[in-house]
């Protein structure tokens, strides 16, 4: 049995870090003593260690695979509010704390539902329109698949920091030719299916590394895009957050389908561009609140910074792109 005691919030939220670490071998009457505690605030987490492997045994996107148990009796059913687990130890005191080990995932994953929403600005000339789409927030994590709202990810390859998995994104249509009189002619540009693959880091303090390529399965455009983010994790109160920054690459094909015009549509006032291959910078913050145990609200807000390729085409007004997803769920 490993018994971790945390006394700070961001190290309790990912399981990593503790303040002090106690191994001791099963005994009969489940009772265990352990000492050196610090005085004040802290949490417990408890594990068995069933591979004996001196780390906590994790799925493929990160949630212990091996049964756990956390003071103040918490189950959370995603990242672990501190809050919700901690309790107070005076110096020189004793407390008793019951804790019982479970399993996270139960025998059949996690599954969750409710309702979400997803949006991107327009950066087109003349348009004011925010495409917004809702949908059904679903959300199942099992050992090696997690699906959340609009993104589906499937574990093949990974160690206790370093994951490689095969992924898939709805994305949105980046516009109506009727958004604007500068789009006309042009066509829509319907929402399509993403899918590559991805490799992700957990770095140490909340560090993450999260690099994909996707390519559009149904051929809307049949170009690709590979990106790049870094992100840092942080807990306050029951809140899970973070801010990111990313770099991403879009194909000629994908970037001339947003925001090119090719020749047989060049008008007087919009002439014929091809944007080629081009890069962009986002920067965001995303957060998740744990209203109880079973409750949360998610939400997830970009803004995307577009390069002298993609601003300086006629029918692009704006140089940025805001995007974001917010979602209510109950998870089982």
């Amino acid at each position: 049995m490993v018994f971790q005691v945390y006394d700070d919030s961001d190290a309790f939220g990912d399981f990593r870090s503790p303040r002090s670490e106690i191994r001791l071998p099963v005994n009969a009457d489940g009772i265990y003593r352990i000492s050196d505690v610090p005085s004040g605030t802290v949490a417990l987490l408890v594990y068995a260690d069933r591979d004996n492997d001196r780390a906590l045994g994790r799925t493929f996107i990160g949630i212990p695979k091996e049964p756990i148990g956390l003071s103040n009796g918490y189950r959370p059913k995603g990242p672990p509010s501190f809050q919700r687990a901690s309790f107070y130890l005076a110096a020189n005191e004793t407390k008793s704390v019951d804790i019982e080990l479970y399993e996270v995932l139960g025998e059949s994953g996690q599954w969750g539902v409710g309702l979400g929403v997803i949006g991107r600005s327009s950066p087109y000339v003349g348009s004011d329109s925010t495409v917004t789409q809702v949908i059904p927030a679903i959300t199942y994590f099992g050992e090696r698949l997690q699906w959340v709202g609009p993104s589906l990810r499937y574990g093949l390859w990974g160690s206790d920091t370093l994951r490689f998995a095969v992924n898939a994104t709805y994305r949105v249509g980046a516009y109506e030719e009727n958004d604007s009189p500068v789009l006309v002619g042009l066509g829509d540009r319907d929402g399509t299916l993403m899918a590559g693959v991805g490799l992700v880091y957990d770095g140490p303090n909340r560090i993450d590394v999260d690099f994909r390529y996707q390519h559009d399965v149904l051929d809307r455009f049949g170009g690709g895009t590979a990106e790049l983010r870094v992100s840092k994790g942080f807990q306050t109160g029951n809140v899970s957050w973070g801010p990111s920054l990313g770099l991403n690459w879009l194909s000629s094909d994908l970037a001339n389908y947003d925001f090119g015009v090719p020749s047989w549509a060049a008008l007087p006032g919009r002439p014929a561009y091809d944007v080629g291959s081009t890069v962009t910078l986002e920067g965001g913050i995303g957060g998740m609140l744990e209203i109880t145990e079973h409750w949360r609200l998610v939400l997830d807000i970009n803004a995307e910074y577009l390069g002298d390729d993609i601003s300086d085409s006629p029918i692009v007004g704006d140089d940025y792109v805001l995007k974001g997803f917010a979602a209510i769920t109950y998870t089982f």
